[in-house]
């Protein structure tokens, strides 16, 4: 998710979760993403992660932004769409 704000663009990152990555913020904010089944719908999935990982739904036009291969072979698709965390939204890591 983005949004514009005067001339600049905001890109909204997530923090993982879990005991390994407590006490760590340096170079472990990221973008929502997740595993996905074979034959599982990418832009359903790039959803779906964004919904359970923000924890409010996706909505807006996605921009498909292409993929990239990690330096361990996994490939990672990614999309983008406009918008806005609510005003209640509390940000926490």
């Amino acid at each position: 998710m983005f949004r514009r704000v005067s001339d600049a663009l905001e890109v909204l990152l997530v923090h993982p979760g879990g005991p390994f990555f407590r006490n760590k913020d340096d170079d472990v904010w990221t973008v929502p993403k997740g595993e996905i089944e074979e034959g599982e719908d990418l832009l359903g999935r790039a959803r779906t992660e964004f919904e359970e990982e923000v924890g409010i739904p996706a909505k807006g036009d996605w921009i498909d932004l292409g993929w990239v291969k990690q330096k361990g072979g996994k490939t990672v698709y990614a999309w983008a769409f406009e918008g806005n965390l609510p005003d209640e939204f509390q940000v926490c890591s």
